[in-house]
């Protein structure tokens, strides 16, 4: 009997096509968007792990200012120094290295060519740090590295801005009126879950970024690699302990820098994406409601226009409950092809949003089938006030109708 209701359900369906496929574009354009949008988001969301666990998870970073990323009372926070990333290495015996950072921008050129770029006061330590490693070339001597000669190691996008293809070994580049010799090329990295290119960056020693660049002693941050097997949590209570012994901040005062831990920093990525898909995912699913006021609509029509039908129905012995049953079915079938429809149109735009952003195509099936779910769903909800009032019509009336 089922079976026969689906099939007097397809067939009224096709009877219309047109109709039938104008009705069922909102469930279609609201289940496609919520799975797109979700899938997105998943997609985001691995990538940002996936980024972090490249950088490594083990990793600490020390900024000044206090949690608002700003002094903890007034005036400016006071940057580190040098004697601030040995003093960690030499005092905490869960860090296994801690390196010194300082950026800037800069224009490097070669020849007739120049690029925009990113200019970064380190040493080994850091490429050790976060796994960084020189694929061409050599890492900076430690001569060069306390001298502060005036040497440094590309990015890939630097090179191929500047040199294409070919070696920049040995090389020399202009930056700031100043000439440093390449040493060295890194391994690309590609894109920063920020959208960032962290492959378009110039290395320079760190006191040769002091003495050629910024003309200080500064460090802007530190970032500390903690010992395998090791937790990052007792780590970063004994580096607080110790900047705060040597920044001289008293009890009861707030501390004047910051340190973040990048398990942190992935989840806090991890749940603005997910936040930003829920809404948007929200956002989608409206189309879903108006996919089912149109489904409501049509069957309202189909009902007037089959009301002749429908007399003839109840007159030679159908009940009103089947009658209910056949237009209800009808407006779950359309809703469900509807569904259908949507999820693969979803997931496709998800697939290519996924290869156009770079990050993995991570559908989840549960997501999947629940917008299925909820596409039937509408069907039954936005159904059953037509299929009602077909099964109430009075069969003389019905017969009479023109």
């Amino acid at each position: 009997m089922i079976w026969e209701t689906v099939r007097l359900a397809i067939q009224a369906i096709f009877r219309n096509t047109m109709r039938s496929i104008l009705t069922v574009l909102g469930i279609v354009i609201g289940v496609a968007a919520v799975i797109a949008m979700v899938t997105v988001g998943q997609g985001s969301s691995a990538q940002v792990t996936a980024d972090v666990e490249k950088l490594g998870t083990n990793i600490l970073m020390l900024t000044p200012g206090g949690e608002n990323r700003g002094p903890s009372s007034g005036g400016v926070a006071k940057a580190f120094t040098l004697k601030d990333v040995d003093a960690i290495i030499d005092q905490i015996s869960s860090v296994d290295t801690a390196a010194p950072y300082a950026q800037t921008m800069t224009t490097a050129v070669f020849g007739a060519e120049s690029t925009s770029t990113s200019l970064v006061g380190t040493d080994n330590r850091y490429l050790d740090a976060v796994d960084w490693s020189v694929v061409l070339g050599r890492r900076f001597l430690p001569s060069e590295e306390s001298s502060g000669k005036s040497v440094c190691i590309l990015g890939e996008t630097v090179r191929q801005t500047l040199f294409g293809n070919t070696s920049p070994i040995g090389e020399t580049i202009r930056m700031n009126a100043l000439t440093y010799e390449v040493v060295g090329l890194l391994e690309a990295k590609g894109a920063s879950s920020f959208g960032t290119d962290q492959d378009d960056v110039i290395g320079l020693p760190m006191k040769t970024f002091q003495r050629r660049v910024m003309g200080n002693t500064d460090v802007s941050m530190i970032f500390v690699s903690v010992r395998d097997g090791l937790s990052t949590e007792r780590a970063q209570v004994e580096i607080e302990a110790l900047m705060r012994e040597r920044r001289r901040i008293s009890d009861g005062e707030d501390d004047d820098f910051n340190v973040m831990d990048m398990k942190q920093i992935a989840s806090m990525l991890t749940g603005i994406t997910s936040i930003l898909t829920g809404l948007l995912s929200a956002v989608a699913a409206v189309s879903l409601l108006v996919g089912g006021i149109g489904i409501m609509n049509i069957m309202l029509v189909s009902v007037t226009e089959r009301t002749r039908e429908i007399g003839i129905r109840l007159a030679i012995g159908a009940t009103a409950n089947q009658v209910l049953m056949q237009f209800l079915v009808e407006a779950i079938v359309l809703s469900m092809i509807g569904g259908l429809v949507g999820i693969v149109l979803g997931l496709a735009l998800a697939a290519f949003a996924s290869n156009l952003m770079v990050i993995p195509f991570a559908p989840d099936p549960a997501i999947v089938a629940l917008a299925f779910l909820f596409s039937a769903a509408v069907g039954v909800v936005f159904g059953y006030f037509p299929a009602r009032r077909a099964a109430r019509l009075d069969p003389i009336e019905a017969l009479r109708h023109q």
